[in-house]
């Protein structure tokens, strides 16, 4: 008899979580989860950098009307982890403010918010995605080039730090 074998964290994950567009009611919980996500990191931001980061609910709520806000949701119905993308340029998408709360790292979670936020893109036309992270996010940082992602060489001025920019081009036949 053959032995089960373990399931990876993806298909875990899309069992034990629901990928769904964010709705107003949701503001507080995912100002929470950013907060959260970002916390261990806080020190190494500037103030300026960590409010615009974690946001507030009124700045979530305007990027809820200028972007597509994604939230992972577990089976009790708590936000466990968000992202957002906007289309930039008629080719190209842009994602910001992706967060797994401490307790979900590992499950799968930010894995389908990515490939749930470039489903998205695609079906807007974009090619290619972009999107910028700060020094002290190496874990996102592997995480981004795992997923095809690669550092653009741009580094810009992110409220007194360093912002550096990643790239990743999509073929267009693989969400369709």
């Amino acid at each position: 008899m053959e032995k089960p074998r373990p399931a990876n964290a993806a298909s875990t994950a899309s069992h034990e979580f629901a990928i769904r567009p964010a709705i107003v009611e949701d503001a507080g919980a995912t100002v929470q989860c950013l907060r959260a996500a970002f916390e261990p990191y806080r020190s190494e931001y500037t103030p300026q950098a960590w409010l615009d980061t974690v946001m507030t609910p009124d700045t979530l709520l305007q990027r809820l009307r200028s972007m597509t806000v994604l939230v992972a949701i577990d089976v009790q119905g708590n936000v466990v982890g968000t992202i957002g993308g906007a289309v930039v340029s008629p080719s190209e998408g842009h994602l910001r403010g992706m967060a797994v709360l401490p307790g979900g790292h590992g499950r799968g979670i930010a894995q389908l918010l990515l490939a749930a936020i470039e489903k998205d893109l695609v079906a807007e036309g974009c090619a290619r995605i972009s999107l910028d992270t700060t020094e002290p996010l190496r874990r996102a940082m592997r995480f981004y080039e795992r997923n095809g992602f690669h550092r653009t060489g741009k580094i810009s001025d992110f409220f007194g730090m360093p912002l550096i920019e990643y790239l990743k081009d999509l073929p267009l036949a693989k969400f369709i």
